[in-house]
């Protein structure tokens, strides 16, 4: 009686077992072509990603992320093959990942902010830009994090979420600048004729842009002297952009001078109006 029941035990084995194995050798033929195919797709999104994103850590990072969801997917559609729980596995993961996320939904909340500056590039390395309070030359770009190197030196570091809740300004988008000199003219000058030579010292100031043309208009009335506002355009490709402003400034003062103008503050009423 053992014997009979040894023995259909051991049918039911077999029984089993030759019909698992078409499963298993499907499964392992499913998990190579997955191996297999994620190469050449994670070459190509490299290739794409590498004509938009110059940042190679970023796309290491996608590429590694592209690859490994390929694997996973062909893992698991392997394992459904030879009839494994794959409901109870995925529920168990996504426990899992939502405890993990609650941990670090921080670091995800940068990491997607990064992903976004990469596709959208409101700036690039080496562009100055003004982010939130904090104005300077980007000095890197990471999947965490931009740095800046202030106009003072120092070396600040603005979580991608910040740059992007904050507004961007990028100074290097765009090669022409404006930048407003304030002269206050005293009552009783010619303010016509001062006018004509401030903007002619403007215009002939090397680095002023022809077109746009300078200008200079009168502004407002103070309690001692009227206001006037000097504006010209700098190219930031060409020449640099404090220099041609001081250069603004001493030729201001100059006609000034030379033309008998009276400034009743020559030098802390010109002033900037713009500051980088």
């Amino acid at each position: 009686m053992m014997n009979v029941v040894l023995i259909d035990s051991l049918q039911l084995i077999i029984a089993d077992l030759i019909r698992f194995v078409p499963r298993l050798i499907v499964a392992l033929m499913v998990f190579v072509v997955t191996l297999l195919l994620s190469r050449p797709v994670t070459r190509a999104v490299k290739q794409t990603a590498l004509k938009h994103i110059d940042n190679d850590e970023m796309v290491g990072l996608l590429s590694g992320i592209i690859r490994w969801s390929i694997i996973s997917t062909g893992l698991l559609v392997a394992l459904d093959q030879v009839n494994f729980d794959i409901t109870g596995f995925v529920a168990g993961l996504g426990i899992a990942g939502i405890t993990v996320g609650f941990a670090l939904q921080d670091i995800a909340r940068n990491f997607v902010a990064g992903l976004l500056l990469f596709v959208r590039r409101p700036f690039q390395v080496g562009s100055a830009v003004k982010i939130g309070g904090f104005s300077g030359i980007v000095q890197e770009i990471a999947t965490r994090d931009t740095m800046l190197r202030t106009w003072d030196g120092e070396q600040v570091i603005i979580s991608n979420s910040s740059v992007l809740e904050n507004p961007i300004s990028n100074y290097s988008a765009l090669s022409l600048r404006r930048r407003t000199v304030i002269i206050g003219l005293g009552y009783g000058q010619n303010a016509q004729e001062a006018m004509r030579l401030f903007a002619e010292a403007v215009r002939e100031t090397p680095g002023v842009q022809g077109e746009p043309a300078p200008s200079v208009y009168a502004e407002a009335l103070d309690d001692s002297t009227m206001r006037l506002a000097a504006r010209f355009w700098i190219d930031t490709k060409k020449d640099d952009l404090f220099k041609v402003h001081s250069d603004v400034v001493v030729a201001l003062s100059l006609a000034a001078e030379q033309s008998g103008i009276e400034l009743p503050y020559p030098i802390q009423s010109i002033q900037l109006r713009e500051s980088q």
